[in-house]
């Protein structure tokens, strides 16, 4: 049996695509310890299920598409700019989401709930929607790239349609890891 490293995500629409990359790359500079999310592999992680056995990849699919038929599609917002866990802290630079119809948050309860029935562990702290910019080499980000984020807390990206959601295979190499899409699954 073969184990896939893989996660479910929301895909950017290419509008919020390309704003949340003109962000990181005010927000980016040479040597500044931060491994920056490219373009082509931004997306909205609902959650990630680590290393998934092939055959139960389509038992995490069915999960998948039994909550998002019972969801019609919903707007996001994408706005901001912060640190995780925490400003003085960040090891993640993210942009806000923000969810006004509170639909992205019962859908992850829901996935949570659900796979665990399936043998996954649930994620022990609450869901705070955010899109992942880029990650801290090192403990923590550095002031410098912190003040930088701090300029981009007013800044709106845009807002988009959540119309699908997708099961991602994620594969590891030097360059950092490639993303190929095992299912495409749409709300309503």
């Amino acid at each position: 049996m073969n184990s896939i490293r893989s996660f479910i995500a929301i895909p950017l629409s290419s509008e919020i695509a390309q704003a949340a990359t003109k962000m990181s790359n005010r927000l980016k500079e040479a040597g500044d310890g931060i491994k920056w999310v490219p373009t082509d592999n931004l997306h909205l992680t609902l959650k990630f299920l680590g290393d998934v056995y092939n055959t139960e990849v389509p038992k995490v699919c069915t999960v998948v598409q039994d909550i998002c038929e019972t969801m019609s599609p919903f707007e996001l917002v994408f706005h901001g700019s912060g640190g995780m866990p925490s400003v003085d802290r960040a090891r993640i630079i993210h942009a806000g989401v923000i969810d006004e119809s509170n639909q992205l948050t019962s859908m992850v309860t829901q996935l949570e709930v659900e796979l665990a029935k399936l043998g996954f562990k649930p994620e022990s702290r609450d869901y705070r929607p955010h899109l992942t910019l880029g990650r801290a080499k090192a403990r923590r980000a550095s002031d410098e790239v912190m003040d930088r984020v701090k300029l981009e807390e007013e800044t709106n990206l845009g807002s988009m349609v959540v119309e699908e959601v997708q099961v991602i295979a994620s594969f590891l190499d030097k360059q950092g890891p490639t993303y190929q899409i095992m299912d495409v699954i749409e709300l309503g």
